[in-house]
């Protein structure tokens, strides 16, 4: 198979930007596409570490800084209307053009924003292969969570759920993870952590009341403003990330609203960490009470949590999630995906 995949205009698809969900899928993405011997096309910025067949820079690093500004890149705008992404859009789309064969598919990671790539290529299926936001638009979607597709399903129906319809080429497929970069500690250390954009509906407010209240450290690593009394690191790259979940006791990851996937909270997973969350969204398909952490409904269960992450085995919950998220398991679930989508150049839904 062929897969020609539009990377974010605004980040590069290197190991500086895995702070960006979508930019690290697309990495990983084209690694396992690339070891089940299929070709693949990247089209991004200037600099590239993904392998892949060939790398087409689309979009100029002045330009990248331009559109980004003074602020963290996860905060650049979405909006194909503006010049930044109709000029990326359009280089993207005449790329692909010139390299497209019959058959080929279009992979995109941007929703919306990138949906004039496909506007541009009508011969080509476009896929968006990592639904975790809300502006879809293609036919053909992989989700990230089984609550995050009924989610949309629901939303699409304004206001009328009892009209939601599934959608035969649409799957599910969780995220994924490159096992090598989530090391494993035999013994934590004496602190909680929290990883993640510090707004409010992530729920570090939570995580930082829990520590508070049973007197124990809590490191805390993302963007923004951190709450008082925390061991702040702020902005942490793949290795620091890997060293702090592994000797953490337990990862928060408290989100209040209902979380598509949430990569921080497989990743603690698969460096053998136990994790604390709520109880709605992808949480409910991956967190397993009293085997890999807890789902919480109060601050009594927080806490609860807290103290009961001590007796769980932490050899059983990095075997668990690397033989489900690792990218040997998630390549073939793609795999085997776009293949069923293949069926569609015969007898589709009836092909046997």
């Amino acid at each position: 198979m062929r897969f020609h995949i539009t990377a974010l205009p605004h980040t590069q698809t290197t190991s500086e930007y895995l702070s960006c969900a979508y930019t690290a899928k697309t990495l990983n993405f084209c690694r396992m596409m690339m070891d089940r011997g299929h070709e693949v096309f990247l089209y991004g910025g200037t600099v590239n570490e993904a392998p892949c067949t060939e790398f087409i820079a689309c979009v100029s690093a002045a330009d990248r800084a331009a559109h980004v500004g003074e602020g963290h890149f996860t905060a650049a705008p979405f909006d194909s209307n503006l010049p930044f992404w109709r000029n990326a859009n359009a280089r993207m789309a005449a790329e692909i053009a010139a390299r497209a064969r019959p058959q080929d598919f279009l992979c995109v990671i941007g929703g919306v924003a990138q949906k004039p790539i496909a506007d541009a290529l009508p011969s080509m299926m476009a896929v968006e292969f990592g639904v975790g936001y809300g502006g879809t638009f293609s036919k053909y979607r992989v989700f990230e969570s089984y609550a995050w597709m009924h989610t949309i399903y629901g939303a699409a129906t304004m206001g009328r759920p009892h009209d939601a319809d599934g959608n035969w080429w649409d799957a599910v497929i969780p995220g994924y993870l490159d096992p090598a970069q989530f090391p494993f500690a035999e013994e934590p250390e004496d602190y909680f952590l929290f990883v993640g954009r510090l707004i409010d509906r992530k729920g570090f407010a939570i995580a930082a009341e829990v520590a508070r209240t049973l007197g124990k450290r809590l490191v805390v690593a993302g963007q923004g403003t951190p709450p008082e009394g925390c061991d702040y690191r702020g902005v942490v790259g793949p290795e620091e990330r890997g060293h702090l979940m592994s000797r953490a006791r337990a990862v928060f990851v408290p989100t209040l609203y209902v979380e598509p996937f949430g990569n921080v909270h497989v990743e603690a997973m698969a460096c053998g960490t136990p994790v604390i969350t709520t109880d709605w969204g992808v949480f409910t398909e991956t967190v397993q009470d009293g085997f890999n952490g807890f789902r919480c409904r109060n601050f009594a269960e927080f806490i609860r949590a807290a103290r009961d992450v001590e007796g769980l085995d932490r050899h059983a919950i990095r075997r668990a999630a690397i033989s489900r998220y690792g990218l040997a398991r998630i390549g073939a679930e793609y795999e085997a995906y776009f293949s069923r989508l293949l069926t569609l150049w015969g007898r589709g839904w009836y092909e046997v």
